[in-house]
């Protein structure tokens, strides 16, 4: 049976030019991603990179006492390890699998090999970087300024842009953990976005009703998290 995956279906590897692309092609390696599966704890030195194609990557500040936050999300936009290649070797987030899916894995001397072997690669990683910090600094503003309905819709809507469909499937206690509030305040924030007629929610399924009235409702965040997307990386987006 012919295999229905394709490193390309990630947009960073698909932007890459035929050369580049054709030598790191025989070192991509395949990979499930499981709902809640964790491909890097904090402190914990990274033996691969990973490039979503079907799947979302939340990444997740903990803390001592074992609460935890989303910082940034990752899907087929992107590349999730960017420590790796920014000098370290260990990052002091985790990184879990929020949506299930696959992806492509890449053994961490082949990545460091590859960026510093400097040309395409190397500026697309820089500027996925660029984008990526954008994304984690107004994570850390909505969080601290903004209604749990605004950073709910926010988290929806930069989700759906890294699936193929407008369905979502989420645990209550999953999507707590990435917005970092109680169980209940997800039920009322949802509930309240439901009954404004732009989503269905039922039993962990998230389907969108209303994708421009849920942007309508999210605060500035989402906007300026995609349009710095757009600005850096253009032709990754527009694949």
């Amino acid at each position: 049976m012919n295999d229905p995956h394709d490193p390309r279906q990630n947009h960073l590897l698909a932007a890459l030019p035929a050369d580049e692309y054709a030598r790191l092609l025989p070192d991509l390696e395949g990979v499930p991603m499981p709902l809640g599966h964790v491909l890097y704890e904090p402190g914990v030195p990274m033996r691969h990179v990973y490039f979503p194609t079907t799947s979302i990557v939340s990444l997740l500040y903990v803390m001592e006492d074992g609460a935890s936050a989303e910082i940034a999300v990752v899907g087929n936009e992107g590349i999730v390890g960017v420590s790796l290649f920014m000098g370290g070797e260990s990052t002091t987030s985790r990184a879990v699998v929020q949506s299930d899916g696959y992806a492509y894995r890449l053994k961490a001397q082949v990545l460091k090999n590859e960026f510093f072997r400097g040309g395409p690669m190397q500026r697309l990683l820089l500027r996925y970087t660029q984008a990526l910090l954008t994304q984690m600094a107004q994570t850390a503003v909505c969080n601290r300024h903004h209604t749990l309905d605004q950073q709910f819709c926010r988290w929806l809507l930069l989700s759906l842009d890294r699936l193929s469909s407008n369905e979502l499937v989420m645990t209550q206690e999953l999507i707590a953990n990435m917005l970092g509030v109680r169980r209940e305040g997800v039920t009322e924030a949802a509930g309240n976005v439901q009954r404004a007629g732009l989503i269905s929610y039922n039993r962990g399924r998230i389907t969108v009703l209303d994708r421009p009235g849920l942007e309508a409702r999210a605060c500035e965040c989402y906007a300026v998290v995609k349009k710095e997307f757009d600005r850096l990386l253009p032709y990754v987006i527009d694949r």
